[in-house]
């Protein structure tokens, strides 16, 4: 008995996980502030707000952390990222892998890429501030 119990158990899951990814990708989007500086180790922080067309929205903490032949300090405002490939807004959350190419002098400049899984972020935004150099390290989004 227990063990019909456990393959129906099973079933219902492996049923249940299709219908879930049929549903289909969430559609979010992410507005943030931030700022850090870099000497071949880099540091940025700020704070930022998802946004979903499933309707949900909620505050994020923003933390960037990396190094590579890198050098300045910037603030991004008003800065823009685009999701793909989430299903759920917890998909969103977590840590992401980022390299970066980067020049700027007084007005800054910023758009890279990263991905974590199947997730992807693409961001852009501008600023102030100088920089120079390539940089990789993670990206952190977690909620506020």
């Amino acid at each position: 008995m227990k063990k019909m119990m456990t393959v129906m158990l099973l079933l219902a899951m492996g049923a249940a996980a299709p219908a879930a990814q049929a549903a289909g990708n969430i559609d979010c989007e992410l507005r943030y502030n931030l700022s850090g500086w870099s000497a071949f180790y880099k540091t940025a922080s700020g704070t930022g707000t998802i946004t979903c067309d499933n309707g949900t929205s909620f505050p994020v903490t923003i933390s960037a952390k990396g190094g590579g032949l890198t050098v300045g300090r910037t603030t991004i405002t008003d800065g823009r990222g685009k999701f793909s490939g989430a299903y759920s807004v917890n998909d969103l959350l977590g840590t992401y892998a980022a390299a970066e190419v980067h020049a700027s002098a007084s007005r800054a400049n910023d758009a890279q890429a990263m991905t974590k899984g199947d997730v992807s972020l693409a961001l852009a935004g501008t600023g102030h501030g100088w920089s120079l150099g390539v940089g990789f390290g993670k990206f952190v989004i977690e909620r506020r």
